[in-house]
């Protein structure tokens, strides 16, 4: 049976970097779930690349279908954002998936698939780090989305209190701090080796 491999961490802690890298090492074998938004896409971002970038009737049709894995709603300062997965494209059957998520979404996967088939990748930096990154980033955009920016950044404290991490239950062992990216991206690496491992000793026995 096959794991999803969940990295969580707040807005600008350079999880979707690591994505993309994990996701080019061919030898890990982790196929890729895209998630779905009605949020805009960003410059530089594609389409069934990044996000799927759908509209609200779309989710809701999904809903209706029970294709909806997990969901969340942000009320930004342009309106509702949508972010959601679908269970379309799993088959754990066959294989592992890399995923990344917010705290919330890492325990609707978990209700969903059953607790032993998701593994969290916690990846967090100091906050001043985080927020030079987000303003670097931001200052990419054509037109900078400042308030938006100072929105996600108070929402992260909430979202990823002490209370929901504890909650959350991830290891000591699965958290990686990223001020290295190198250093974190070969302790993550190791990580999943270490469970793929494990995973072909017991279908081994």
């Amino acid at each position: 049976m096959g794991k999803i491999f969940c990295i969580i961490g707040k807005s600008s802690s350079g999880k979707d970097t690591i994505y993309r890298k994990l996701l080019s090492k061919k030898e890990l074998h982790l196929q890729k779930n895209v998630m779905y938004t009605t949020r805009p896409m960003r410059n530089g971002e594609q389409d069934g690349i990044d996000y799927y970038y759908v509209d609200i009737p779309f989710f809701q049709q999904a809903k209706l279908e029970n294709r909806v894995v997990e969901s969340r709603i942000y009320q930004t300062v342009y309106g509702p954002w949508t972010y959601f997965t679908m269970s379309d494209h799993f088959d754990l059957e066959k294989n592992d998936y890399l995923v990344v998520n917010t705290l919330e979404g890492f325990l609707s996967l978990k209700k969903y698939f059953g607790e032993n088939q998701i593994i969290p990748l916690y990846v967090y930096i100091p906050d001043i780090l985080r927020l030079e990154r987000a303003l670097h980033r931001e200052k990419k955009e054509a037109k900078p989305k400042v308030k938006e920016l100072c929105r996600r950044f108070l929402q992260d404290e909430i979202d990823f209190s002490n209370e929901k991490l504890a909650l959350a239950q991830i290891p000591n062992e699965n958290c990686f701090e990223n001020i290295n990216f190198d250093e974190c991206l070969y302790q993550i690496t190791s990580k999943i080796e270490e469970y793929q491992t494990q995973l072909i000793k017991i279908k081994n026995k």
